[in-house]
């Protein structure tokens, strides 16, 4: 499939957690969805176990199913004092931000059944309650390889966006798509489709200086 034409730097910094701007009105064809899921094999993995696994769903009853514990998920997580558009109230400006991207995430919540792909990234194993030692490859192999599919699907004008509230129903959610819960671990729900528009611009961040720890905290 021809691709955006983007820089390397131009995919990195614009590849946005898209929510309003995904359109639901169009089809997404299996064999880009495997073009970026090839992509995403080429991720690092730790002892090169390759321990992932990459659950599509495009049943419409399941992605119902599914987003319907998302959202559950999402209505008892915006009640929480964590809640994205509660956070830096003492800042104005990026109150502001929290505020936006909250009104950004209800809509998602209401639609995320209306997008034509979710994209359940997983992992052989189940490491909770382990050391840190024992979590950081698994964690450190899958993640890298959503976030290659999630490249891969920006450069081919598809839109996605990493969301992890459907988590505390992650048992129901693996009954749905028949998932063995006891032996895969699922890390996150990434719905995936067109975007309006494949203008997507940097997003304000905090100055590097201020988060920047050069030989010492």
């Amino acid at each position: 499939m021809t691709t955006l034409n983007l820089t390397p730097d131009e995919l990195l910094t614009t590849t946005r957690a898209v929510r309003k701007r995904l359109d639901f009105s169009r089809p997404v064809e299996m064999q880009v969805i495997k073009e970026c899921l090839e992509i995403a094999l080429q991720a690092p993995s730790g002892s090169n176990r390759q321990r992932w696994h990459f659950v599509i769903i495009t049943d419409a009853e399941k992605r119902k199913a599914i987003s319907d514990y998302y959202r559950k998920g999402y209505y008892e997580y915006r009640d929480s004092p964590s809640a994205a558009g509660k956070l830096f109230a003492d800042d104005a400006q990026r109150s502001q931000v929290q505020k936006r991207v909250q009104t950004s995430v209800d809509y998602l919540a209401e639609h995320m059944h209306e997008a034509p792909v979710l994209f359940l990234p997983c992992f052989q194993g189940r490491p909770d309650g382990q050391p840190a030692m024992n979590q950081a490859s698994p964690w450190g192999s899958i993640i890298p390889a959503a976030w290659s599919f999630m490249l891969a699907a920006r450069a081919r004008g598809l839109g996605s966006v990493w969301t992890t509230l459907h988590l505390e129903y992650e048992k129901e959610v693996a009954e749905i798509i028949g998932l063995p819960y006891q032996e895969v671990t699922q890390v996150a729900l990434i719905p995936v489709a067109y975007t309006l528009g494949t203008d997507f611009k940097p997003a304000p961040r905090q100055p590097l200086d201020s988060v920047l720890h050069l030989n010492s905290w």
